[in-house]
């Protein structure tokens, strides 16, 4: 079973779901593998299984557990590997966070950009002038709340270089947060990037395929027996559809049973392919067939 991290209330909140940490328990005592993808980049994966723990998840813990956490942060230091494999001293431009620096730092990616940057010199042409990194090969936008316009600028600067790559952690357009508020999300700091650079960025997080590859490349997961779980339609279901997975949309999150109708009633084929096979209100609700 995969499920989003969003909708156990793990990431970002700090408390979990009711019930669902005894009903991932109930899942592991009949020997059911779990894992769990999170489209947020602003945690380590080992932080994020380390709050697993903390709510009562459980999961593999100390040296040498195989962690069952894929976060984006860590997805696109893998991705990145691949794409600047035999690339001397390779380095990234980054906006975004200090745990997604940490992720590619550990694949042997150097990174530059972390923190705030603000505008330097009095104009358009002191911005053009700012230094740039000469070995930065590739462009990574993540969560970034330090995002400004001079970061935007030296993006575009540095993607206007023969080979260098345009990475998104994820297109999210808002994060949710308690009693209805949110904020914007990556997706918007990616489009600005791509919008600014006419790029388009590798998207490396939900629904993207790659996310899933990099969960069944660890797992060597079965497909027809695994099932997607997640509260968001255009996410977690709509990639548990694009790779051929059983989908459950729990209602504790962004997504409604509106939703749901609205896009089974559209005539838009993108629209339909965000419908899951079956709905509960919270994860919670599978404890009682699993203790029966």
């Amino acid at each position: 079973m995969l499920l989003g991290g969003e909708q156990t209330r793990c990431f970002p909140e700090s408390t979990a779901v009711p019930g669902a940490p005894e009903a991932l328990s109930a899942l592991r005592a009949r020997g059911k593998r779990l894992g769990f993808i999170t489209n947020n980049s602003s945690k380590t994966r080992e932080a994020y299984a380390e709050k697993l723990r903390r709510l009562g998840f459980g999961g593999p813990a100390g040296p040498g557990a195989r962690l069952e956490v894929f976060g984006t942060a860590y997805c696109t230091a893998l991705y990145l590997r691949q794409r600047l494999a035999g690339a001397p001293a390779p380095k990234a431009y980054v906006l975004g966070s200090e745990a997604l620096a940490a992720e590619l730092g550990a694949v042997g990616v150097a990174c530059v950009g972390v923190g705030p940057e603000p505008l330097q010199g009095d104009g358009p042409g002191a911005w053009l002038d700012a230094p740039l990194d000469p070995d930065v090969r590739a462009v990574v936008v993540g969560f970034d709340p330090h995002f400004s316009y001079m970061k935007l600028t030296k993006a575009v600067r540095y993607l206007q270089q023969p080979g260098c790559l345009l990475v998104g952690t994820n297109m999210d357009n808002r994060l949710p947060l308690e009693n209805g508020r949110f904020i914007a999300g990556t997706g918007c700091l990616v489009r600005a990037v791509e919008m600014a650079a006419q790029r388009q960025a590798d998207i490396i997080g939900k629904p993207s395929r790659f996310i899933f590859d990099c969960v069944s490349q660890e797992y060597g997961i079965n497909p027809e027996r695994t099932v997607m779980v997640g509260d968001r339609l255009d996410t977690d279901i709509l990639l548990g559809v694009t790779c051929g997975l059983k989908t459950i949309l729990t209602l504790t999150g962004v997504s409604t049973l509106g939703d749901v109708k609205s896009n089974q009633e559209s005539d838009c084929m993108s629209k339909k392919k965000m419908v899951p096979d079956f709905y509960v209100d919270s994860i919670a609700d599978l404890l009682p067939a699993l203790q029966g």
